[in-house]
């Protein structure tokens, strides 16, 4: 295998995993301090016990994603040194300002909350998680605003065989990596929403039916509700994005071979790359891929066959993985309905099989948003910055497939080990409760 293909596992592992750690600390600061807040409000005690038993869990978790993402860093300048050297003067500035400013002002205010209970006011002390959660907030943005360049470069010009930024505004400005923000952090917020709600069902079903949890899977609940049809929203705004700036992830997507008029959506189809076509192709609603990708019912959708091979995205890969996701997406909507409903009834203990339901859902978040990822970034090749710098082009010169592979099996240890740890702090304190 090359160094660019085994670069790009490498990188797929350690992304994937860091991503798994980072919704749940963008949602949990959030709803800790809005439990906190409550408590200071009202004083109710149930709230106090909601902030100390959530904000464990939020902790472990954000100590394992500050492990897995220092190493992430590290892949730019020892697997791709040439995308370093091209786009450094641009890629850099997001990253800098995100681990100066972002980050350090997320961990300082992060310990400050957990050394200062009892000696600020309640309300300060809330004010200093909503500080927390602002910074996670702005860490998600950077870096989304650098993929977003990636996805669609604007404000640069070469020189010298080099991308150097000309226009700041322009990288902060881009609409492609504002709507990537939206659709990233309310998918987050989504998942933490699933997450309450599961470890809250878990101890419903097991006995364990005191206010706190109820009020917790109520409040999860009706946040879940409002983001997971956010999540729809900026998806159908970033596949406009996609459809205007990458139409051969586009056409990826839609397993869209021809190029068409007033393209027609099928339910169910499977793409063959080699075939250049589909195997399955069903269920076909008229225009609907054309309404879907630009609102238009006429408007033409440009097919893969239009593109060189060279210039296709994986198609099984992208097609299926935003197939899943966007199933996923609308079956987070019911299931928080159906939250709403038994749970703002007092009917969730009555209802054991929805809560059973909820348990396996935890993880269905955690799937819908790497697949996410898997879209945007498979559905991106062959360019790692799209129609500027192949993917093939940015990997480090002077490795050997063993380096490579050496370091893969290096961090795959490491990183099942994060996990086990990861899994066992979750579990431990997931299970214990103050009275």
């Amino acid at each position: 295998m090359s160094v660019a293909a085994l670069s790009r596992i490498q990188f797929a592992t350690v992304a994937l995993f860091h991503f798994l750690f980072v919704p749940l600390t963008l949602g949990l600061t959030v709803l800790v301090a809005f439990m906190e807040t409550m408590y200071a409000r009202t004083g109710d005690e149930t709230w106090l016990k909601m902030v100390k038993f959530w904000s464990r869990l939020m902790l472990v978790n954000f100590a394992v994603g500050v492990v897995t993402g220092i190493t992430l860093e590290f892949q730019f300048g020892m697997n791709w040194a040439e995308y370093s050297k091209f786009v450094g003067d641009i890629f850099g500035a997001p990253l800098a300002i995100e681990a100066t400013v972002a980050f350090f002002l997320e961990s300082t205010f992060i310990g400050l909350w957990m050394f200062s209970w009892k000696r600020v006011s309640k309300g300060v002390h809330a004010a200093i998680m909503w500080t927390v959660a602002l910074a996670s907030t702005l860490s998600a943005l950077w870096i989304l605003l650098a993929n977003g360049w990636m996805q669609k470069p604007r404000g640069y010009e070469i020189v010298a065989g080099r991308a150097e930024l000309v226009s700041f505004g322009a990288l902060i400005g881009n609409p492609y990596a504002w709507i990537k923000f939206l659709h990233a952090v309310s998918a987050a917020y989504t998942l933490t929403a699933f997450f309450i709600m599961g470890i809250s069902a878990i101890h419903m079903l097991r006995g364990r039916t005191n206010e706190m949890f109820r009020k917790s899977f109520r409040l999860a609940a009706t946040f879940g509700i409002c983001t997971s049809i956010l999540v729809i929203v900026g998806g159908d705004l970033s596949g406009l994005q996609v459809a205007r700036n990458q139409p051969s992830k586009l056409a990826a997507m839609e397993a869209q071979w021809d190029t068409t008029k007033g393209a027609d959506f099928a339910l169910l189809a499977l793409p063959h790359a080699e075939k250049e076509g589909n195997l399955i192709e069903a269920l076909e609603i008229p225009h609907g891929t054309s309404i879907l990708a630009y609102h238009d019912p006429e408007a033409t959708v440009k097919g893969l066959n239009d593109f060189p091979p060279a210039d296709r995205p994986p198609v099984l890969a992208t097609f299926l993985a935003f197939r899943l996701m966007v199933g996923l997406g609308f079956l987070f909507v019911l299931l928080a309905l159906l939250g709403i409903w038994f749970g703002w009834r007092d009917k969730l203990v009555k209802n054991r099989w929805y809560l059973w339901i909820m348990t396996v859902a935890i993880a269905l978040p955690y799937v819908a948003s790497e697949l996410g990822w898997v879209v945007a970034e498979i559905g991106r090749q062959p360019w790692i910055v799209y129609g500027v710098l192949r993917t093939a082009d940015a990997v480090s010169k002077n490795l050997t497939p063993g380096d490579v592979l050496g370091s893969l099996i290096a961090f795959l240890v490491v990183y099942c080990t994060l996990a086990a740890v990861d899994v066992f702090l979750i579990t431990k304190y997931a299970k214990k409760i103050e009275e």
